[in-house]
């Protein structure tokens, strides 16, 4: 089938999960014409089944990853003061248990946790006393000591979003439901042919990313013709969703006697995000799905500390994801490290190829990837600028990144519920939450409840599924429900066929 539309631009971005949307971003930024194209969804895989944190990685320092922990607690604060919607801090607690990792070991863990990178706004680490204690009431009485320590949370599939919606605002095209078949280099520009709801799009661009995630290493085979000089290791990732275990709002790091650790997250008000695990994986990434053993896995490590005791039963959702971690001869897959590799290729119009990462260091990631490529592509060397920039919507307190945003974005949700007061509490928390300044844009022209239209499930009214659509590439229920909000959690069976409706 011939291609019926042809787009020329300077740089193709494949893959629209974190890094390539942060990618599309720093370039259009950058003032490069870029096209930004996903199979699927953005942040359809991988980028929207992480743990959702921003962190360090406090156990990577026992595999001495101390330059990705360096780099990963550098861009904490600056992530979070770029996106305060859909970004907040997070105390950890971890419960000491005799006989797994030593007190001093992780004093000293923490110390360095602590002091690898600097911290504005985030408290530092301390013991607690669990009796005494809000995060000890819903544990086993054995448990008497644990760690505090603070890193992030972030709402990852928005990340993505707000990410590729600014690029696109700055001038990229971004294409969803476009699968990249076909690239091939020609002397002065790579072309692709990209297949779109039926239609055919050919796209001539002067340079090209691979950000395909878990398919990199198969699509740089496919666009270079010859193995990547890195391999990936693909790692299922699966977390569970149960009722709330617990009322107050840190989270918690358990240790397993297998050297793992597992996180348990407040999870949207009413529920606890407990995850990950660790599996070698084969076959179709997008295939991937909890199995019966992980459900176990997790419900045990649960049970081992809290004394509500979860069956498998309790899980009211579950989401698996693949991560593409580089090879590096590691036994295990909890040792398979999470720093990224960018492979370069000059040889003719250049070919960057993103292998491993993860989202605390998309940016980092981003930024450097564009250093390289856009002075091949006729930038000057230099223009970063994501460093000190907001995201869309997170320009709470003016339109640079300001810890205020953070430290007071309660008192911004108090004034927007005052210009607002017709908004119930509920919806105009979610809406700040989701959206930021933003919100604006989808209130707009709207004075009372009626204005926001018809009702179509609890709490998700016309106007936010025509800004979705509008805006944020939304095209069916899913999209809505489970990425660009997670109201799929708290809404009845059925309700995505009113949706897509």
């Amino acid at each position: 089938m011939q291609a019926n539309k042809t787009i020329d631009c300077d740089l193709l971005v494949v893959g629209g999960g974190i890094n390539g949307a942060g990618i599309a971003r720093d370039a259009a930024g950058r003032g490069l014409k870029v096209v930004l194209c996903e199979k699927d969804d953005l942040g359809a895989h991988t980028s929207s089944a992480s743990s959702k944190l921003i962190h360090g990685g406090l156990r990577y320092l026992e595999y001495r990853e101390f330059g990705l922990v360096r780099k990963a607690l550098a861009e904490r604060e600056t992530l979070l003061k770029s996106a305060p919607h859909i970004m907040r801090p997070l105390r950890f607690v971890m419960p000491h248990v005799p006989g797994q990792r030593p007190a001093w070991l992780i004093r000293a863990g923490l110390f360095l946790y602590d002091r690898l990178a600097p911290r504005a706004f985030l408290p530092a680490s301390s013991a607690i006393e669990l009796a005494g204690h809000r995060a000890g009431a819903p544990l086993k009485p054995e448990f008497s000591r644990a760690f505090a320590y603070s890193d992030g949370w972030v709402d990852d599939a928005r990340l993505v979003v707000l990410n590729a919606l600014d690029a696109h605002e700055r001038g990229a095209t971004v294409l969803t439901h476009a699968s990249c078949d076909e690239v091939t280099r020609r002397a002065a520009h790579w072309q692709a042919r990209i297949e779109q709801g039926g239609a055919q799009l050919a796209v001539r661009a002067r340079g090209l990313v691979n950000a395909t995630g878990p398919w990199a290493a198969r699509f740089a085979q496919r666009a270079n013709r010859v193995a990547p000089h890195r391999a990936l290791r693909l790692i299922k990732g699966s977390h569970i969703v149960v009722p709330r275990l617990f009322e107050h709002g840190c989270a918690y790091l358990f240790q397993h006697a297998d050297g793992r650790v597992v996180f348990a997250i407040p999870y949207e008000e009413t529920f606890t995000l407990v995850g990950t695990t660790d599996l070698d994986f084969e076959g179709d990434p997008g295939t991937a799905a909890i199995g019966e053993g992980e459900t176990r896995y997790l419900c045990e490590l649960a049970n081992r500390y809290f004394k509500r005791q979860l069956a498998p039963s309790d899980v009211v959702w579950s989401y698996s994801g693949v991560r593409p971690l580089l090879e590096d001869d590691a036994t295990s897959a909890a040792a398979a490290t999470r720093d990224y590799y960018l492979e370069r290729d000059a040889d003719g119009p250049p070919l960057l190829s993103v292998f491993g990462g993860k989202i605390t260091t998309y940016r980092k990631l981003a930024e450097e990837a564009v250093d390289w490529i856009a002075p091949l592509l006729g930038k000057a060397p230099g223009g970063a600028w994501t460093a000190n920039a907001v995201l869309p919507g997170g320009d709470l307190f003016g339109p640079q990144p300001d810890s205020r945003g953070v430290l007071e974005f309660d008192r911004w949700v108090a004034a927007l519920q005052r210009r607002h007061a017709w908004l119930p509490k509920p919806l105009a928390l979610r809406y700040a939450r989701a959206y930021g300044t933003r919100v604006e844009v989808l209130l707009d022209g709207c004075r009372a409840l009626p204005d926001l239209g018809a009702e179509v499930a609890p709490g998700l009214h016309e106007a936010e599924l025509r800004y979705l659509m509008a805006h944020e590439w939304a095209m069916d229920a899913t999209d809505v429900l489970w990425r660009r909000t997670k109201l799929g959690l708290h809404l009845r069976p059925g309700v995505a066929d009113q949706i897509d409706a």
